[in-house]
């Protein structure tokens, strides 16, 4: 098992080498850069531009350099904790990722368990009681959770919450909370507005499970070893969380990894709808306007909070089955 960790735990140092490569290289694929971004911004507005003070900010920040300097120079920064600047806010990124990111992995991990804890329950229903009322209401659940946009469904709760019960379900805090300092009281209205992301972000990850642990289940109990053990007159209940469940748990732990660029990538339009203050607008905002610095810093974290997901999912999987160990070996 030991073996298998640090075997995985060498797998990550060329990763996340590539990962940086590839976060710096999608910054610098558009043509120009913030400074032409901005110029473009300001001749539509009729302004004129200082020719002077683009060169200035241009040898500032180092945007002449180049590419494999600028991502020398970037690294660097990294390594010793300096994101750089974002050219959009004049302020340091690692500000501006400490205020947004926490709120971001609170939700992602909110979502994830959330969904585990409604797709267990239900899709193990769902298998044991094959073709009955409950499994065809939950197919189609499933079904619709699959089909229906994140962001459809955030727009549909939010008309529902304000027109029926009178609900604001924007932003993540009330705003007499939203600037305060943190407090009990501000966690506990956390805590009462985070479920309506939680549930547009958690549908089509429910649903998907459903059906995953439901198909799982099903093939595992019509396996020799179930139907022997059945006729030897194992309790059903006993034969069925005993071995075929544990089996048909695979997915949700595997789910660990891809799951987080999965809530991210659902994360930016939902939250831009909700006015969630998370990294997905921030990250919008900084690859429209080519913040390469703020974008780039964005991609690496969530890119290296994948990696790590990716291990413990592989970890757990490894305790989980000792298939994978026996495998390795």
């Amino acid at each position: 098992m030991l073996t298998f960790i640090a075997r995985r735990c060498l797998f990550m140092v060329p990763t996340l080498f590539a990962i940086s490569v590839v976060a710096f290289v999608i910054i610098q694929l558009p043509p120009g850069d913030y400074l032409t971004t901005m110029v473009t911004r300001l001749e539509a507005e009729g302004q004129q531009v200082d020719e002077a003070m683009l060169e200035g900010l241009r040898e500032r920040y180092g945007l002449g350099r180049p590419v494999h300097e600028q991502y020398l120079a970037w690294m660097s920064g990294i390594v010793q904790g300096d994101f750089g600047q974002s050219f959009e806010y004049g302020t340091s990124v690692s500000s501006l990722i400490a205020d947004r990111l926490p709120l971001s992995i609170v939700l992602t991990v909110s979502t994830l368990l959330a969904t585990w804890l409604i797709a267990f329950p239900i899709g193990l229903y769902s298998a044991v009681r094959q073709y009955s009322a409950g499994d065809y209401l939950a197919t189609m659940i499933g079904f619709l959770g699959l089909a229906v946009p994140n962001f459809l469904i955030a727009l549909g709760l939010m008309y529902v919450m304000h027109t029926v019960f009178g609900y604001s379900v924007g932003g993540l805090f009330s705003p007499e909370y939203r600037d305060a300092p943190w407090s009990v009281a501000k966690l506990g209205d956390l805590a009462a507005h985070l479920w309506i992301p939680i549930v547009v972000l958690g549908t089509a990850g429910t649903a998907g499970l459903i059906r995953i642990l439901r198909a799982n289940v099903l093939d595992e109990v019509r396996k020799p070893y179930v139907v022997a053990a059945r006729a030897r007159g194992v309790p059903e209940r006993r034969l069925v969380l005993k071995y075929p469940l544990r089996v048909a748990l695979n997915p949700f732990v595997s789910t660990v990894g891809w799951v987080l660029p999965a809530l991210l990538s659902g994360e930016v339009i939902v939250a831009s709808v909700l006015n969630l203050p998370t990294t997905g607008p921030l990250l919008l905002g900084a690859l429209r306007s080519q913040d390469m610095y703020l974008a780039g810093s964005i991609i690496l974290i969530v890119s290296v909070l994948t990696v790590v997901g990716t291990l413990l999912s592989d970890i757990l999987l490894a305790w989980l089955d000792p298939r994978v160990r026996l495998g390795y070996r």
